[in-house]
């Protein structure tokens, strides 16, 4: 059975990087296995847990297949290009997609960044108000801005069609991917790289979170008892969307579909959500994909270990599912990978795409008991779990929903 426009769209290349390592294997082997990485973040001062990224690139770095004088048209990167390139650079690589014709035309790219580069932002600041110097670095405004990522990957790949960002906070990425599905549904391109990436790991974002007070001291513990709150964490993840016509025609290897999305508003608080917002959006995306409530599913939930956004998802979760809710087996990928702002909704796909193909479910890090507000059937150790499709939820400050829904190939 196909969505409902009755077009497919494949999933044929995949590629991240994050707090777990480097590339789409050690990303899910240690996700599959249950082998976190959250840790102190380093720092002159004590600054707080994060899943954050051994060994970050330098500036000069360089990326494989990459020629010097179309690295020099990138002028300088933040962190956050720096993530999205790399991940990107694999999903095409892993779709067998360099240079192939078709990125030059009839491909798009969508990239959902919650903020710009912070890296940039914050050494500006420290020379402006820190050292009181008249000037900052002259590439500080392309590096910063929140569009670079995108513009970055179409600069490297030669790609002439539609680019652009989509931020919308924790959902960002899970936007790009379902507006990506809309427009290869439409024939508007033939493929589609969409993701996210962030690099939120700075001390003046990572103040103005603690300020906010939603970050945990210790660990994120997903829809457990005594959870604290979140865990920032860092990186990329993209994928490679093809129309069916396009994958089959070129012989292209098939991860799965992106069969449905499903979006939707609170309109009710900037940071409170409204469970009656979260099931508009899951509903949304089971109709959009044309997937029954008791159809076995791999859930991906958001996740985030905060005490009222666990709590409403989890009551969403049951509203939606009813008695059928026992059929499904709910994972927070959030407890591995931290939780990576504009990128997490592409990050938690890719991973729960995968759960889905190997039929295993990662286990939900740190559960100390369960919570009765959270009665969810959750994978509390690694399980095999056949499911046919991915449920895979993204909800964001603003109340900002996005659902997406995944099916093997």
């Amino acid at each position: 059975m196909t969505g409902a426009s009755g077009h497919r769209v494949l999933v044929t290349g995949m590629g991240c990087v994050s707090g777990l390592g480097r590339g789409l294997a050690v990303n899910w082997a240690r996700t599959r296995k249950g082998d976190g990485a959250i840790r102190p973040l380093p720092g002159p001062a004590p600054v707080g847990m994060a899943a954050w990224l051994e060994g970050r690139p330098a500036d000069d770095i360089r990326f494989p297949g990459v020629d010097g004088q179309r690295l020099r048209r990138l002028g300088r990167l933040d962190p956050i290009s720096r993530f999205a390139i790399e991940a990107a650079l694999e999903a095409v690589g892993d779709a067998g997609l360099a240079d192939h014709p078709s990125l030059a035309r009839r491909t798009a790219v969508l990239m959902g960044c919650g903020s710009g580069g912070n890296e940039t932002i914050d050494t500006g600041y420290e020379r402006l108000f820190g050292k009181d110097e008249a000037k900052v670095h002259p590439q500080t405004i392309p590096s910063s801005m929140i569009t670079a990522p995108a513009a970055h990957v179409s600069i490297l790949l030669g790609i002439h069609g539609p680019v652009f960002t989509l931020s919308s906070a924790c959902a960002s990425s899970a936007h790009a991917l379902g507006e990506a599905l809309h427009m290869i549904r439409s024939g508007r391109v033939d493929v589609a790289i969409a993701g996210g990436a962030e690099a939120c790991l700075t001390r003046g974002s990572m103040a103005g979170w603690q300020s906010l007070g939603v970050l945990a001291p210790d660990t994120c513990r997903p829809f457990s008892r005594d959870r604290r709150g979140m865990v920032l964490g860092e990186g990329a993840a993209v994928l490679v969307l093809e129309s069916e016509r396009h994958a089959r025609a070129r012989g292209a290897r098939v991860h799965g579909e992106l069969a449905g999305y499903g979006l939707s508003s609170d309109a009710s608080h900037i940071t409170a959500p409204d469970t009656a917002g979260i099931a508009a959006a899951i509903r949304a995306a089971h109709e959009d994909a044309c997937i029954g409530f008791d159809i076995p599913a791999v859930v991906s939930a958001h996740g985030t270990g905060t005490a009222l956004n666990d709590a409403a998802e989890a009551l969403a979760l049951r509203e939606v599912y009813g008695t059928d809710l026992p059929r499904h087996r709910v994972i927070a990928t959030k407890s591995a990978h931290g939780h990576m702002i504009g990128a997490t909704g592409a990050m938690e796909f890719l991973l729960g795409l995968m759960a889905l193909v190997e039929g295993t479910a990662p286990p939900v890090l740190n559960h100390l008991g369960p919570d009765p507000e959270c009665d969810l059937p959750l994978a509390l150790e690694p399980q095999s779990f056949s499911a046919e499709v991915l449920i895979s939820n993204s909800f964001a400050f603003g109340g900002l929903n996005a659902v997406l829904v995944g099916r093997r190939a």
